[in-house]
């Protein structure tokens, strides 16, 4: 009997020392970022993390592992601004996944990490969720993966890479390449320009809306299509359709547009005259 109660006290205080590891851990991997405003009501908790520092242009930036959504909004300013509101059904969440942020004046990362909880983690059910907002400059390249939500993003002049996203997705404004594979969601992008045959959508279970620049030359090629291909332009040239194959020229032709394995409708349009929604596509087919 001695010998069971000496087990229980020795895995109630590893269970302890676990506890304490994991928030001397989390106070330390937010490289200066502050934590404050933290609040506590019944069943439920609240954290923001706020940081702005200088990026130069061209600058990469990426977001990765976020349970929630991720909005960025550009400007003219070379000032990068953070704001990550977070929630939990209890304090003891944050230190069970962390946020962290690393970046230099050329990069900036986001990510979210397992954090150290000891035995406790075993027993907790607790859940927490993140809403990133970011305020950028405009020349940068984004890239985000692995978001629990929707990723909204302003005018970017320069490349995106969105993958692994259980949400819509919209981008204002990109230049150059645009990657877009495994999304659970609606897609609409803006494309000022077309670089190196660079334009990729595949793995997506949504409508597409690709709003094209005026003057933009390029060819589609899409496959595995169970959906139609829609288009708004006046020099869209549809050279094949059938079994889920299509294959067209918008303009003078020229950088390709691939697109493979979606499960919706890829509508075509210009940047300044699209009228239907994305939303509404669905229901058109």
């Amino acid at each position: 009997m001695k010998r069971l109660i000496i087990v229980v006290l020795l895995v109630g205080i590893a269970a302890i020392a676990g506890v304490v590891r994991s928030h001397t851990k989390a106070g330390g991997s937010l490289l200066d970022v502050k934590v404050f405003d933290s609040q506590q009501s019944t069943g439920s908790a609240r954290d923001e993390i706020r940081k702005s520092f200088e990026l130069s242009p061209d600058a990469r930036v990426e977001v990765k592992g976020i349970n929630g959504t991720v909005k960025v909004e550009t400007s003219e300013s070379q000032i990068a601004e953070i704001h990550i509101e977070r929630k939990a059904n209890s304090p003891e969440a944050f230190s069970q996944r962390q946020i962290i942020i690393e970046n230099s004046p050329t990069s900036l990362t986001i990510r979210s990490e397992k954090g150290n909880t000891g035995l406790f983690g075993w027993f907790s059910r607790s859940n927490s969720s993140e809403q990133v907002t970011l305020r950028l400059p405009r020349k940068i390249s984004f890239i985000a993966g692995g978001v629990n939500g929707s990723v909204l993003i302003g005018e970017v002049d320069g490349p995106v890479d969105i993958h692994g996203v259980n949400g819509k997705v919209e981008v204002a404004q990109a230049k150059g390449e645009a990657q877009f594979k495994g999304i659970n969601g609606n897609v609409m992008v803006a494309l000022t320009q077309i670089d190196h045959d660079r334009v990729n959508l595949k793995g997506i279970n949504g409508n597409i809306e690709l709003r094209l620049n005026q003057g933009i030359n390029a060819s589609l090629e899409a496959k595995g299509m169970n959906g139609r291909v829609i288009s708004d332009l006046p020099d869209f040239f549809l050279e094949k359709a059938k079994h889920g194959k299509y294959r067209a020229q918008i303009g003078n032709g020229g950088n390709t547009i691939s697109a493979s394995g979606i499960n919706g409708n890829i509508r075509l349009t210009r940047s300044l005259t699209a009228s239907v929604p994305v939303e509404q596509l669905k229901s058109k087919s």
